[in-house]
């Protein structure tokens, strides 16, 4: 689960502060022929800027899978989560099992309830490297990564990111928009594995309790990375 939430998408994730038989669509960017991918759609690129520069705060519910190189689900799980830009998120695990991540813009905690264990690592650490900022930073989008093919595929409008950083956590991700509205992500880890996350109820605005980005390890459980931050 840890390696899900940190290659966000958890993606998620450039950082919270940032200033399969077939290949997946996520890495078109990436084929050995790049000559012959879709230029970029600067309409399309410019709408994904401009929902990220609105989401200051934002609530969405997600569905979360883990894809077969067949495209089918590895694993799945769902739950709801909650950001405050700049750096600060929480996602709640609700199925199948509850678990819990929260980046106070300093600190990222990684909570699983079964197991009874906390871990906790330095935003700039936990984050650096991953997709996060797409949802949890600053600065803009076309500093940190670049823009790639973009097309209409499923009811929505794609558009296909590589990041910069030649030590990302990842590939590439792909984000589809529907109506201007983030509705969908992928992720394609460094280990050629695909995350696929689904958005619905997105909210936007609004203020958000600040209690939804304080953690405090429950008693009793093991906390892990605490020592030295």
């Amino acid at each position: 689960m840890a390696r899900l939430c940190l290659a966000l998408a958890a993606s998620v994730a450039l950082a919270a502060h940032a200033t399969g038989a077939d290949t997946p669509a996520i890495i078109v960017a990436q084929a050995a022929d790049e000559s012959a991918a879709p230029a970029p759609d600067p309409a399309t690129a410019e709408a994904l800027e401009q929902f990220l520069a609105r989401s200051d705060a934002l609530t969405a519910d997600f569905r979360q899978l883990l894809l077969r190189e067949d495209g089918t689900a590895a694993e799945e799980s769902s739950g709801r989560f909650y950001v405050s830009r700049p750096g600060r998120f929480r996602w709640e695990y609700v199925e199948p099992s509850e678990q819990l991540v929260v980046s106070d813009g300093e600190r990222l905690w990684m909570f699983d309830a079964d197991l009874e264990q906390v871990t906790v690592r330095n935003v700039d650490d936990g984050l650096a490297g991953t997709p996060a900022m797409l949802l949890s930073g600053e600065g803009r989008l076309a500093d940190s990564c670049e823009f790639g093919a973009c097309y209409r595929e499923d009811g929505l409008d794609w558009v296909e990111l590589k990041p910069v950083a030649e030590r990302a956590e990842f590939k590439g991700l792909r984000v589809g928009l529907r109506d201007g509205v983030m509705g969908a992500m992928e992720v394609i880890d460094n280990l050629e594995q695909v995350t696929r996350i689904e958005f619905s109820d997105v909210r936007l605005g609004g203020e958000l309790d600040e209690a939804l980005f304080r953690f405090e390890p429950p008693p009793g459980a093991d906390v892990i990375g605490l020592e030295g931050l």
